[in-house]
């Protein structure tokens, strides 16, 4: 089934973006809770069919937003997100609120603490819808590996929105959230933007604290945001980046308003390409991005080829990485402190309960039961590739390899300011085409995994339509800067996106 884009954004379109919404709320055109309740109005019409969110928190956003409604009231200046509905991925935690990760085995947990995003975000005013779905534990590519059920894309309800944030996206780009946070490991902000057609950020790594988020990977993980614009990603970033003390790997990075780099001008940048990464697309996202190209050339940027050697090793590294931290991370999910233990849901499958039962057949029937068959393959790989007698051949020399990869990076950003890929090989593909092949299915981030491997600052933009079988898709491009250099990423990607309305 196919939704025409402009269908899905027609909630009062005029007034989607957060400055907008902002100056309606200081005139006094719409009230902060008016305003998220006809958010909640949206969400019960469209979630039906998109399975967005698992969690709504009604409740807190309507206190928060009275909060808002109370300093207009009074006269008082209120802040550029006060007020401002969006929603939070479900391995962020929210105090008070549950908090799945997407899995069964957390189906009862409720967050007893606020993540330093969310913390920051409640501090700015901005209002919480709720809790949003994605691939458990963060671990897909489309978001068909939640426990709760797929997430469709609100642009082809036949397609996936993308993974593991998908459940982000697909608010955003549905309407039912002005915002929304994700977590990027490997590309899970910036593919579910590429294929829903709306803008993700994946910052720095440590320019916005880990703390609260559920760990994956705990050397690749990252929040960031999505929105339906780059100014927007602008805005929330500026709002949950920072120092943290509670995040030993949180880098001494100032918050900063990052609206103001946003000038549109390019002229001078010297963007690089990999002719590989061009020349190896489809027709159809090979035209996309050279459109791309050919606009940054118009506004007087420079293009010039570069060569990453050792990129062609990321997906590998990554995937010998990934599930190593993946299988130190996980392993805390026992059902002893948290979450479902076996003894209380096994009955339920086997009709009996073991009288017998030890603390190690717990531990192996929680995780079992609680766990999902992609989640377990990634904690098979990495505590194997950490057994005695292999640690060296795989996780040690996957390091060394992505200290390769890191210095191919640096030589490329002594000759460039920024990098530009395709975000994804193609546009969003269809539900269940590429379950059966987990191979096929990780080749999907094979252009946004390298950011995290070195831990620079990326973002997914829409460009230009694709067309497939006749229905034109969203499919978006990247571009990647020098560590903690988002002024520069922010304001290129908002340089095409105000060329490209134009």
């Amino acid at each position: 089934m196919f939704v025409d884009s402009h269908y899905i954004r027609s909630f009062e379109s005029n007034i989607v973006m957060i400055k907008e919404l902002h100056e309606k709320l200081v005139n006094k055109e719409i009230s902060a809770v008016a305003l998220a309740e006809k958010y909640f109005a949206i969400i019960a019409e469209k979630d039906k069919n998109l399975n967005a969110y698992l969690t709504l928190t009604k409740e807190l956003a309507l206190a928060q937003a009275r909060k808002v409604d109370e300093k207009i009231a009074a006269g008082e200046e209120i802040g550029i997100l006060e007020g401002i509905p969006g929603a939070v991925k479900d391995n962020l935690c929210v105090a008070g609120v549950r908090a799945t990760a997407g899995s069964k085995i957390l189906d009862n947990y409720i967050a007893p603490y606020d993540a330093g995003v969310v913390t920051s975000l409640k501090e700015a005013g901005a209002v919480i819808l709720g809790k949003v779905n994605m691939d458990e534990f963060a671990m897909g590519s489309s978001t068909e590996k939640s426990a709760y059920g797929a997430t469709k894309n609100p642009v082809d309800l036949e397609r996936v929105p993308g993974g593991s944030s998908g459940g982000s996206a697909a608010a955003v780009a549905s309407g039912e959230a002005v915002w929304a946070l994700g977590t990027d490991t490997g590309g899970s902000i910036r593919q579910p933007a590429s294929f829903c057609g709306v803008v993700g950020l994946k910052p720095t790594y440590g320019r916005v604290s880990r703390y609260g988020a559920m760990a994956m990977a705990s050397s690749l993980d990252q929040i960031g945001p999505i929105t339906m614009n780059v100014e927007d990603a602008a805005i929330i970033l500026g709002a949950i980046s920072g120092e943290s003390k509670m995040d030993g790997t949180s880098a001494k990075s100032p918050a900063k308003d990052y609206t103001q780099y946003l000038t549109g001008k390019v002229r001078g940048l010297r963007i690089g390409i990999v002719r590989e990464y061009i020349d190896g697309l489809g027709e159809g996202p090979k035209k996309s991005i050279l459109a791309v190209i050919e606009t940054y050339k118009k506004l007087g940027a420079e293009i010039k080829e570069i060569e990453l050697p050792y990129a062609k090793y990321a997906l590998p590294v990554y995937y010998i990485i990934m599930p190593c931290e993946v299988s130190s991370n996980l392993a805390r999910f026992d059902g002893i402190k948290y979450g479902m233990r076996a003894v209380d849901h096994v009955n339920s499958v086997l009709d009996f309960v073991p009288e017998d039962r030890n603390l190690i057949e717990t531990y192996l029937d929680s995780r079992r039961f609680g766990l999902g068959a992609e989640v377990k393959r990634r904690i098979m790989l990495g505590t194997y590739a950490l057994s005695s007698g292999y640690y060296d051949a795989y996780y040690l020399r996957a390091q060394k390899v992505r200290t390769l990869i890191k210095q191919d990076f640096e030589k490329a950003f002594a000759e460039v300011d920024l990098i530009l890929t395709p975000t994804t090989p193609t546009p969003a593909f269809k539900i269940g085409e590429k379950t059966a092949d987990p191979l096929e299915m990780y080749l999907a981030d094979i252009f946004t995994i390298t950011a995290n491997i070195v831990g620079v600052p990326a973002i997914s933009v829409p460009g230009p339509l694709v067309e497939v079988d006749g229905v034109p898709l969203p499919q978006g491009f990247q571009l990647m800067a020098k560590w903690f250099d988002e002024e520069n990423l922010l304001r290129t990607a908002h340089a095409y996106e105000i060329a490209d309305k134009a």
